[in-house]
């Protein structure tokens, strides 16, 4: 059976027979006529008018075809802005902070807020009952939280939580119930609370306004602790102790270990002993021999008789350093090996001799003092020093002889204004 079919432009009616390849063959020619008109009206096939502008069948000409289009794939939800001004203002708090961290943060300071609200509101701070480990990391944290805090790393903050480091750090102080201590950089108490518990005075110095409520809360239970919220290098110990002894009992914050053993070590009552927990590179230079001596070996040696009498590794602390660390005990000499001019002397010698310390030792003084390499020459030849040694490797000794065959010599040259001197900026404990 046939039937007649018009297509929809008009064209004569083609017999459409029943067999599918007929059918086939006049799809494909009425395909191949509507190619053509859409040729013919611009090359391009018309778009879709807007929903209620115009009817589909108005906008679309003669004989093309409808094109149904799929919907567009639903959009992913975004997510929530970050808040990049307040990461900013808070990057110094939270360095390497994970997300998770800031919120246990934002918590903890929820927390802090309280505890000054219920502080206002008694006048007295929320402690634990008893005496707390802090050494015990879950301890620490729980207190630090307490009080909305991590450690600052801006000042050198890693707290110790090793309790065979705290106790090589009392065993070599050699504490016994008359003797005075001054910790600097207290932190949150855990040195001092032991010192406290063996001496008849502890002074503790922190600088950190953040961390003062912490260690006012862990020392609250010892009468024998005094707090100084000030700079370490502000302190006097003459303000504190008079002409009484002391011993400095301290983990040194790392960024400022030189300074602070040159404030002491000049002070005008030095402590008798220190025992101190700094870097390992830098106790390795505090108790170098002569061929690896530096100026801050030397100047330390000037004074005292420093010995590594531990090695603390990095996991003793929260949060661990990237290095090791070591304790030292540095010893007060009974007297001092120069004093004086004489004292101001010697470190003006070793500053010109350690300013280019691989360069021989004739040519480094001479250079750095300005003066003639023959008046160089006779003080080396008279302090019995080989004049192309180089400064690294002259012993304490050395320097001594150096620096009274300098004094003793005949009409000696005038110090130039820009000489090294003992109170020159770097002073005379330095690192280089």
């Amino acid at each position: 059976m046939s039937s007649d079919v018009s297509d929809s432009d008009g064209s004569d009616k083609q017999p459409r027979e029943g067999g599918p390849v007929q059918r086939g063959e006049q799809r494909q020619r009425q395909r191949h006529s509507r190619q053509q008109q859409t040729s013919a009206i611009g090359g391009s096939q018309t778009r879709r008018p807007a929903p209620g502008t115009s009817s589909d069948a108005e906008a679309r000409p003669a004989g093309q075809l409808h094109r149904h289009y799929p919907p567009p794939p639903p959009r992913r939800p975004r997510k929530p802005p970050v808040d990049v001004d307040d990461i900013l203002a808070r990057r110094d708090e939270i360095a390497a902070a994970t997300l998770a961290e800031l919120e246990a943060a934002d918590a903890a300071a929820q927390a802090a807020a309280e505890a000054r609200a219920r502080l206002a509101t008694t006048g007295e701070p929320e402690i634990e009952q008893g005496p707390l480990d802090l050494t015990d990391i879950g301890t620490l944290k729980r207190l630090l939280r307490r009080h909305g805090l991590r450690p600052n790393k801006s000042f050198g903050q890693h707290l110790l939580i090793s309790r065979k480091a705290l106790g090589a750090i009392l065993a070599a102080a050699e504490l016994g119930p008359e003797d005075s201590v001054l910790e600097v950089g207290a932190g949150t108490g855990v040195l001092t609370v032991e010192l406290a518990q063996r001496v008849k005075r502890v002074v503790a110095v922190e600088l950190d306004q953040h961390i003062l409520p912490v260690l006012r809360e862990t020392t609250t239970r010892y009468p024998t602790v005094e707090i100084i919220p000030r700079d370490l290098l502000d302190v006097q110990p003459t303000a504190v102790f008079g002409q009484q002894p002391y011993k400095l009992v301290a983990n040194l914050p790392y960024y400022i270990t030189a300074l602070t053993l040159r404030h002491f070590l000049e002070a005008e009552n030095p402590p008798r002993e220190m025992v101190v927990m700094v870097q390992r590179e830098v106790a390795e230079r505090m108790t170098a021999v002569p061929g690896d001596l530096s100026l801050l070996g030397l100047s330390v040696q000037f004074y005292t008789e420093p010995e590594i009498v531990a090695s603390v590794p990095a996991g003793a602390f929260f949060p661990p350093p990237q290095v090791e660390s070591a304790i030292v005990r540095l010893a007060r000499r009974p007297a001092p090996l120069l004093a004086g001019a004489a004292r101001d002397e010697f470190f003006r010698l070793a500053h010109a001799g350690f300013a280019e310390k691989r360069k021989q030792i004739h040519n480094s003084l001479a250079r750095n003092l300005r003066l003639p390499q023959e008046t160089v020459a006779g003080w080396l030849a008279a302090a019995g020093i080989d004049a192309v040694r180089r400064a690294e490797t002259l012993a304490l000794d050395d320097w001594v002889r150096l620096t009274e065959a300098a004094l003793a010599a005949p009409g000696p040259a005038e110090r130039p204004q820009d000489a090294p001197t003992a109170g020159h900026a770097e002073g005379s404990v330095a690192a280089e």
